[in-house]
């Protein structure tokens, strides 16, 4: 998902590049990621593009020679909130199952472990999980110990220890044609993963990884320091 407009991150990378083009350690964020994919059983990246998406075009097709991967993208024309992106770009996708990142997010997930228990799960969509101790950005994810199933979301607030939503998530697509809203602007949040909670179809697992989300000039200057020593 590579569409996002970055407006936080703007004091830190200007209004030239979008905020997965965001430099760190002298490279484009995305470049980390892909990256990272090189790990996995992938073979087709589909960019989910909106926000100065000529950026990307150009530095993908300087770069792609670098990775294995066969390329396609999914144009938003005008935002279409993380429901709309995600939903559209699954239709330029060709295997059932999916694996979604974020372009301003990295985790650590190992993707073959967390595609196995994502389909032993026959799950609609599955979630990686990230445990942090003492947090107020994000939201609380409450699981089924056993099960793994989702049993609730919780709201932002001070937390002195819990598991987050890590942006990753599998999703099937055969699972999930009949589930996804019939607009085309909507949040994957709050109208797709909120609501899979009470359809019992919503499976996550806890993953120890590295973490970080960029979107926030701390954080992206954190990632400046720590990529040079993961990569």
């Amino acid at each position: 998902m590579a569409g996002g407009l970055g407006t936080r991150l703007r004091s830190a990378i200007g209004n030239e590049i979008p905020k997965c083009m965001a430099p760190v350690a002298g490279k484009p964020f995305l470049w980390y990621i892909l990256k990272y994919l090189t790990r996995y059983d992938v073979n087709r990246v589909v960019l989910s593009v909106g926000y100065l998406r000529e950026v990307i075009y150009k530095w993908v097709d300087e770069m792609k020679k670098d990775f294995s991967f066969e390329f396609d993208y999914a144009v938003e024309e005008e935002p279409l909130g993380t429901g709309g992106g995600i939903k559209l770009a699954l239709g330029k996708c060709q295997s059932n199952d999916v694996v979604v990142l974020n372009g301003d997010t990295f985790f650590d997930v190992n993707l073959n472990e967390f595609h196995d228990m994502h389909r032993l799960a026959s799950a609609s969509v599955s979630l990686a999980l990230k445990s942090m101790r003492d947090f107020d950005r994000y939201g609380r994810v409450l699981i089924d110990a056993t099960s793994h199933k989702v049993k609730a979301f919780c709201e932002k607030q001070h937390c002195t220890e819990g598991l987050i939503n890590g942006g990753v998530y599998f999703i099937s697509r055969c699972a999930m044609d009949k589930d996804w809203p019939l607009k085309e602007k909507f949040s994957f949040e709050t109208e797709v993963l909120e609501l899979s909670v009470a359809k019992g179809n919503l499976y996550a697992f806890d993953f120890g990884g590295y973490f970080i989300d960029i979107g926030i000039p701390s954080d992206y200057k954190k990632a400046n320091k720590d990529f040079k020593q993961l990569f």
